[in-house]
């Protein structure tokens, strides 16, 4: 990576170089001390999530022996045998944007729900292609589905704006409108993939905002949940329409069962170091017995890589957030995702985990891997909890 030198600050460096070159800038202005700034507040805000980290290839795995690699805020792909850099994650319907450079002559492409290794992108993904003109499905098409032309632009950085929302794929190249599909056999979810076909392709500012959320928590009252009055925590509705938790030991349960979905909720801490958690897959009426998302802000050291208690978005006893990334006395986002024995977290749009429960099967959470539908519930930890939820919104996956 590039030293910089003489660093202004994250915001003003972002704000002087446009909110499109933020990976880049991470790459080679993050610090341990430092919170990533991968997207813009308002992006955000409106639920999109980083699936590119701008330094490492955390959340993505090769499916060949190409060499993906991270280079200047890139990911990079010039040699090797043929295959697909995928995202450990499937994703269903969902908005996507990502910046692509390919040179001269470069066939490579962006894979939409995909297995690890398709062997008819034609009918089991959808392949968005990157190739020259004269190709049969030159860049901007679905290849074998619909074709899109005008949009080559060698050696150049572009844009796809995707859009993936049940039969309906609609696409866009730099801005403008390059195809809409409507697949009379759809796919369900699948994989994001990264092609090495042949040439060099670079990727970057790659990120997604899920589709199809819907909210589970209405801002007026505690329809849909089940409290516990038995238990020390006072769960209410204050009057900006926020779930507010005070005290604990205690729990508020969803009366509804979720087993594979898209979890996304906005989060306060109103003073430092406190403990909460959204737990999931729980067995319905026991206590906070499922897989936890931990929420706590604190780190050792003025080191971000150092949580405390696991970290805000590490699943508690499992696997520690790999950074934390949110600040008490601050709303944070959180977007969690459940697809069998696989989780993944983001905080503020930076993926903090990525982790897959390798347990024998077991209907206890505890003991071992739990694939049933069960309860979420939000946890009052203990006399100190005073935190507030807004934006609850739960999108469930097929399969």
């Amino acid at each position: 990576m590039a030293h910089v030198s003489n660093r202004l600050p994250m915001a003003r460096l972002i704000s002087r170089l446009g909110a499109g070159l933020a990976l880049v800038c991470l790459a080679t202005a993050l610090r341990a001390d430092e919170p990533p700034a991968l997207l813009t507040q308002q992006q955000i805000d409106d639920g999109w999530i980083a699936l590119f980290d701008g330094h490492s290839l955390f959340g993505w795995q090769a499916h060949s022996e190409a060499n993906f690699r991270v280079e200047d805020g890139t990911i990079v792909v010039d040699d090797g045998p043929k295959g697909l850099l995928c995202t450990t994650t499937r994703f269903q319907d969902y908005e996507l944007h990502l910046e692509f450079r390919a040179a001269a002559g470069t066939n490579s492409g962006v894979f939409l729900r995909t297995p690890g290794k398709p062997t008819n992108p034609s009918s089991d993904c959808y392949e968005l292609n990157i190739a020259p003109a004269d190709n049969p499905f030159p860049t901007g098409s679905l290849v074998g589905r619909k074709q899109a032309t005008g949009f080559v632009r060698d050696g150049q950085w572009q844009t796809f704006d995707v859009v993936v929302d049940g039969a309906k794929v609609r696409v866009q190249v730099d801005g403008k409108q390059a195809l809409e599909y409507l697949d009379p056999a759809p796919l369900s979810g699948g994989f994001i993939g990264l092609q090495k076909n042949e040439g060099k392709v670079e990727f970057r500012n790659v990120r997604l905002r899920p589709l199809g959320g819907k909210p589970i928590f209405n801002g007026k009252d505690l329809a849909g949940w089940k409290t516990y009055p038995e238990m020390q925590s006072k769960f209410q509705v204050d009057k900006p329409g926020e779930l507010h938790v005070l005290d604990g030991r205690g729990q508020l349960e969803t009366s509804e069962l979720y087993g594979d979905f898209v979890f996304q909720m906005e989060c306060i801490s109103h003073a430092p170091s406190l403990n909460s958690g959204i737990f999931f897959r729980c067995i319905p009426g026991e206590t906070m017995n499922g897989y936890e998302s931990q929420i706590h802000n604190g780190f050792k050291d003025g080191d971000r890589t150092q949580p405390v208690d696991c970290g805000t978005g590490g699943i508690y006893r499992r696997k520690n957030a790999r950074r934390v990334v949110a600040d008490d006395l601050k709303w944070f986002a959180m977007t969690l995702i459940a697809d069998g024995p696989h989780f993944s977290i983001w905080v503020n749009g930076y993926q903090v985990t990525d982790w897959t429960d390798e347990r024998k099967p077991d209907d206890n959470p505890r003991r071992g891997l739990r694939t049933a539908p069960g309860s979420i519930m939000i946890q009052g930890h203990d006399p100190t909890t005073d935190l507030s939820f807004r934006k609850l919104r739960i999108q469930t996956l097929g399969k």
